[in-house]
């Protein structure tokens, strides 16, 4: 059994932890309900523009709109993972890093995989796998729409360039903060619905015309897709570290309270062999 002075010194060991975790819990916390909050308005305006993009889409002829929208034999991907910069926040990281390997192994077996990272996380785990042709570790100092646009940009160039015959999204989408849903989204070429022909005909009256529309909604769709996978992922990671934080805050209280207990038991065996020691002294000396 570790003595007296060990087992004071892992007691304070574990009290400092825990206040690092539940400290870390609250800002996260405190994080979460403003992400949660961005994430939860967002959701209709993007599910809507979305929608509104493939009804579109699948009625167009020729180059407006077309480039996005037209299929072409697959042989080249690409592959946006959104990670965290940060770790402590549970199974989120490893949960995307599976999804990306299944997705791969399932879908893209035969074909060029290469990943563009956002989160340091993915790729310094994912990069051992596959190329990684750049990191946007930054984009969540300052996660605003005009900047995760810039990487949006970047996105569509090349898809319409050729470079790339397909891009997908892979990140996790917040439920609770307890559940994060890994999700793989496609971006490009941009997926119709069934039926879009049928509802956009039915539904939308065009004002100027169905072309220069798409002209316009197109990028900005598109630019709202990202913007919101990566708003999900942020609240997610959040949610996740937050978790993470209260279950390590109890392990380490669970932990403090069973070595507290040795402790006890410990110290209490000490004295009662000191106590037995001074009367097996005094009886020595009566002798």
């Amino acid at each position: 059994m570790a003595n007296l002075k060990e087992i004071r010194n892992r007691i304070s060991s574990i009290g400092s932890t825990m206040q690092i975790t539940s400290a870390m819990k609250m800002v996260s916390a405190a994080k979460l309900k403003k992400a949660q909050d961005a994430i939860t308005a967002m959701r209709p305006y993007s599910s809507k523009l979305t929608e509104l993009l493939q009804n579109l889409s699948a009625t167009l002829d020729g180059d407006a709109g077309g480039a996005y929208s037209t299929s072409r034999e697959v042989s080249k991907v690409l592959l946006v993972v959104v990670t965290s910069n940060r770790g402590l926040c549970g199974g989120f990281n490893s949960s995307i890093t599976k999804r990306v390997l299944q997705t791969v192994a399932e879908k893209y077996a035969d074909k060029t995989v290469e990943l563009l990272t956002i989160g340091k996380k993915g790729k310094a785990t994912l990069g051992k796998t596959f190329k990684v042709i750049d990191s946007k570790d930054a984009i969540f100092d300052g996660l605003t729409f005009d900047n995760v646009a810039l990487i949006a940009e970047e996105l569509m160039e090349l898809y319409i360039d050729g470079t790339y015959d397909k891009i997908e999204i892979v990140y996790n989408q917040f439920k609770n903060a307890a559940t994060q849903i890994p999700q793989v989204e496609q971006f490009l070429p941009i997926k119709p619905i069934e039926g879009g022909a049928d509802i956009t005909n039915s539904d939308y009256i065009f004002e100027p015309s169905k072309e220069e529309i798409v002209l316009a909604l197109i990028p900005k769709s598109l630019k709202t897709q990202l913007y919101k996978s990566i708003r999900d992922s942020f609240a997610s990671e959040h949610g996740a570290r937050m978790t993470a934080m209260h279950k390590a805050t109890d392990n380490a209280k669970d932990l403090r309270d069973d070595l507290l207990l040795t402790y006890n038991k410990a110290r209490q065996a000490a004295i009662t062999n000191e106590i037995l020691e001074i009367v097996g002294g005094a009886e020595a000396l009566k002798n």
